[in-house]
């Protein structure tokens, strides 16, 4: 992102939007920043906080008008306050109007969500997908967070320590994760096996733990068993005849979390995600013993 706005030059590498170069390490290449036509929102949006809203915006104007882009946001109510007395979404709004302001050609946005909490953060989530919906702009954003990624953007690059591990769509990364870091920010269960080949067109893993599991995945040697948390149900008991799913763990609960309307519950070395409705039926408790039972479908094996 700092290479792109012109904030650090990499040794070698090109930034260009609609065909004008902004950056060719190879012609020796390289506008200054004012010369770059970028929308920057910090991560702490770095408002002024003597400045009112209106003056915010106004202080990367070029001519624009304030008025308009307050009216845009939905923030024209709010032009005679200070950054201080607003809420995390207001401020957020704020920050992307005066990076408008400057009519860029690309929106950067770093980690935009971080500073606020779990409530705030699903809220502001929301909002700052349909502002960027409404923008259509093109918007280069940076996050540690694989949820606010997939539901922000059209497609997510995981880097690891400078290096692209996988690119695709937010479906794509989920159907098929390239490697156990990718499932693991993704939100997967990461287990460890050694797998073989099982009958039929099965792979069987004999997980570290002692218990075989069984993917449709081919895959021999040393591997992570990626199972999504939605990909699991839980049972008081477990009955083999009664349960398609060829896979089960047998656990004790060791947490159970409501998210909205789902509860994420812990059953031995697994997440599994199940209706609030469902949780109440099955009386889990901390300390308990669940079974968690999933598809070989639904069982990815990924290179460790």
């Amino acid at each position: 992102m700092r290479v792109v706005a012109g904030l650090a030059k990499p040794q070698r590498g090109r930034v260009a939007l609609d065909g004008e170069a902004w950056l060719d390490t190879a012609f020796r290449l390289s506008l200054p920043p004012d010369r770059r036509r970028v929308g920057l929102v910090f991560q702490d949006y770095a408002l002024f906080p003597h400045l009112s809203v209106r003056a915010n915006v106004a202080f990367g104007a070029r001519g624009r008008d304030v008025d308009a882009l307050l009216e845009r946001f939905r923030i024209e109510h709010l032009g005679g306050a200070h950054p201080l007395e607003l809420s995390g979404g207001e401020r957020q709004r704020v920050a992307l109007a005066r990076a408008l302001a400057r009519d860029p050609g690309v929106l950067l946005l770093d980690e935009p969500l971080a500073a606020l909490d779990a409530h705030t953060k699903a809220e502001v989530r929301h909002e700052l997908a349909e502002l960027l919906r409404e923008l259509a702009l093109p918007t280069l954003l940076v996050t540690h967070d694989y949820e606010d990624a997939a539901a922000l953007a059209d497609h997510v690059g995981v880097l690891v320590e400078g290096r692209l591990r996988q690119l695709g769509t937010p479906a794509e990364l989920v159907a098929r994760p390239r490697d156990a870091f990718v499932a693991s920010f993704t939100g997967a269960n990461l287990l460890r096996g050694r797998a073989r080949r099982g009958e039929g067109a099965l792979t069987a893993i004999r997980l570290e733990s002692g218990e075989d599991l069984y993917s449709a995945d081919e895959a021999e040697g040393e591997v992570g068993v990626v199972i999504y948390p939605w990909e699991v149900s839980v049972a008081r008991a477990h009955v083999p005849d009664a349960d398609s799913a060829l896979n089960v763990v047998r656990g004790q609960v060791g947490s159970l979390v409501e998210v909205a309307n789902r509860v994420r519950v812990r059953v031995g070395p697994l997440t599994a995600e199940v209706t609030a409705a469902s949780a109440a039926r099955l009386e889990l408790a901390d300390g308990g013993v669940a079974y968690a039972t999933f598809k070989a479908t639904g069982t990815r094996l990924v290179p460790l």
